[in-house]
C-alpha cells in the first residue's frame, strides 16, 4: 500500500467512528489480583471451579477457551458485561457493556464481586485493590495458554534481542501477569478528539499523584506507579509513540493522524497462528515484501514467513494513556487497580471532566506549581509517580491544583444529575491527606502492619 492508502486506512480505523456521535456511553474495566492469604500460590484449578461457578450463578456464555481447554472469557449477551482473565489466571477482569450512568454500573460490580469473594473465602483467596500482586514473587505467573497470550508473552521475553537499541529494559516480562489496572472508555466526537487527548494527556501528572497503587513491594518502593516503567520500559516501549503519553501538542485531528502513523505493528496472525517480530513502524511495514514472524507451538518456537495485507492494519495496537480507540471511544488507561471501596473514582473522575476540558485546560496552563518549570508533561508524570516530590514543587500548589481538578469533575458530574459525584469523596480526602492507596500502604507497612491485613483493607467494597 502506499502512504495515502495507509493514512487512510488509519483515518477510517480511529477516525471515522467518532464522526456523527450522538449518544455518550461509559465503558469500564477493572482488572484485580487474585491472593492466596495463605502466602503461597494460586492454584489455578481453584480459579476454574470459581469460573464455572460463575458462569452458573449469572448466566454467562463462555466466549474464549485456552488450549487446555479452560475457560478464559465470558459474556453476558443482555448487558454486554464480560468476565475473563487478563493475561493469567493470577489476574481477574470484569469488563462492562456500555451503559449511561455509573451507577448501573456499580451495582453490577457489586453483586459479581460479592459472588467470586463468597465463593473465594472458602480457599483462603481473596481479589483486591492494588496495581502489583503482593504475591508476585510466589505465584506461576505463566500466561493463559493461548495463542495470543503466549505470543505476547514471547515479545515481552524478546528484550535481551534489542541490544543495539540505547534503552533501559526491565527484567519482568510477565509483568502482564501480576499487574492490575483500572480503565475508562468514554464517547468522544471528531471535534472534539484533540483538546481531549491533549488536556488529558497534559493532565497525567496531577493523575499520579491521586491515583498511584502500584508498588514492587521489596525492590523499589519509591515508585508509586511502577505501571509507568513497566510498559515504557519493555518491548512495548521499543517505540515509544506506541506507550505511555504524547511528547507533542496535539491542536488538530491531522496532528493525532499524523501521530497513530509514527505507532509500530509488532503482531499479525498467520493461519491461526500469532506471530510476533521486532516491532516496525506501520507506515514502514506496508512497504516490505515480507518479514519473519515467531510463534510457539508445544513449547517450541517456531519461524513463518509472511507478506503484509492490507487488513494487518487491525493488528496495530498501542498503549498510550490516552488511547483512541477503533470504537470511536478514547480510552484512559493510566490508572492503576484501587481499593474496592474506590473503585469507580477512576472512571468518576474522568468522566466529570470530559465536559470540562476547556477549563481544564485554562487550569492547566495557569499552573506553576508543576507547569512551566521547565518540564513538559510527560517528563512531570516520571517525577510525579514518586513518593517524594521534587525539591523544586510547592507542595501547597499541587495539591490546591489537584482539588480543582477534583472540583471541576464533581462539577461536571453533578451536572449531570445522577448522584455520580459521591464517587469523588475518597479522591478529595486523598488530596486533603496528601497521599495516595501507594503511599497509604507504605505507611501502613513501615508502622508494623502485616501486608495481608492490607491486602484484607484494599478488598473492602
Amino acid at each position: 500500500m502506499t502512504r495515502e492508502e495507509v493514512i487512510s486506512r488509519l483515518y477510517d480505523r480511529y477516525i471515522r467512528p467518532t464522526e456523527d456521535k450522538k449518544d455518550s456511553f461509559i465503558g469500564v474495566e477493572i482488572e484485580m489480583p487474585i491472593v492466596n492469604m495463605n502466602g503461597e500460590a494460586v492454584d489455578f484449578d481453584t480459579v476454574h471451579l470459581l469460573t464455572a461457578a460463575f458462569l452458573r450463578e449469572f448466566d454467562f456464555t463462555a466466549t474464549s477457551f485456552d488450549e487446555e481447554g479452560h475457560i478464559y472469557s465470558a459474556v453476558n449477551s443482555e448487558n454486554g458485561d464480560v468476565f475473563s482473565y487478563d493475561c493469567s489466571y493470577n489476574n481477574m477482569e470484569f469488563s462492562f457493556g456500555k451503559e449511561k450512568n455509573l451507577l448501573t454500573i456499580h451495582d453490577r460490580f457489586k453483586t459479581y464481586y460479592g459472588f467470586v469473594q463468597e465463593f473465594f473465602r472458602k480457599y483462603n483467596y481473596t481479589l483486591t485493590g492494588m496495581g502489583i500482586n503482593p504475591n508476585r514473587g510466589v505465584n506461576h505467573n505463566l500466561p493463559i495458554e493461548n495463542g495470543r497470550y503466549k505470543m505476547l508473552f514471547n515479545h515481552l521475553s524478546s528484550f535481551s534481542k534489542y541490544f543495539y537499541i540505547p534503552m533501559f529494559f526491565h527484567r519482568y516480562p510477565q509483568f502482564g501477569m501480576f499487574s492490575s489496572a483500572s480503565q475508562v472508555q468514554l464517547d468522544v466526537t471528531r471535534e472534539r478528539l484533540p483538546e481531549v487527548v491533549d488536556t488529558f494527556n497534559k493532565l497525567e501528572p496531577i493523575k499520579a499523584l491521586i491515583f498511584s497503587n502500584s508498588v514492587l513491594l521489596g525492590e523499589n518502593e519509591d515508585l508509586l506507579c511502577c505501571r509507568d516503567m513497566l510498559w515504557e520500559n519493555s518491548t512495548h516501549g521499543v517505540n515509544q509513540h506506541n506507550v505511555g503519553m504524547y511528547d507533542c501538542d496535539i491542536n488538530s485531528v491531522e496532528d493525532l493522524l499524523s501521530y497513530i502513523s509514527t505507532a509500530s505493528i509488532y503482531c499479525v496472525e498467520r493461519e491461526g497462528k500469532y506471530l510476533n517480530f521486532p516491532p516496525v513502524n506501520i507506515l514502514e511495514y506496508f512497504t516490505l515484501d515480507s518479514l519473519t514472524g515467531e510463534y510457539t507451538e508445544n513449547g517450541k518456537a517456531y519461524q513463518m514467513k509472511f507478506s503484509p495485507q492490507p487488513e494487518d492494519i487491525s493488528y496495530l495496537r498501542t498503549f498510550k494513556f490516552e488511547d483512541l480507540t477503533y470504537r470511536g471511544t478514547i480510552e484512559f488507561r493510566s490508572s492503576c487497580c484501587q481499593p474496592i471501596g474506590d473503585v469507580m473514582t477512576v472512571a468518576a473522575f474522568h468522566l466529570g471532566l470530559m465536559d470540562r476540558t476547556d477549563r481544564l485546560k485554562k487550569l492547566i496552563e495557569a499552573d506553576n506549581s508543576i507547569y512551566h518549570n521547565g518540564y513538559n508533561a510527560a517528563e512531570l508524570r516520571h517525577q510525579l509517580v514518586h513518593r517524594d516530590l521534587p525539591k523544586y514543587v510547592d507542595p501547597d500548589g499541587v495539591y490546591d491544583l489537584a482539588r480543582k481538578v477534583l472540583e471541576l469533575s464533581f462539577e461536571g458530574l453533578a451536572q449531570r444529575g445522577q448522584g455520580e459525584e459521591k464517587y469523588l469523596e475518597p479522591l478529595f480526602e486523598r488530596v486533603k491527606n496528601r497521599t495516595n492507596p501507594a503511599k497509604t500502604m507504605l505507611d501502613r507497612l513501615k508502622n508494623g502492619e502485616g501486608i495481608y491485613s492490607i491486602v484484607k483493607s484494599y478488598a473492602e467494597a
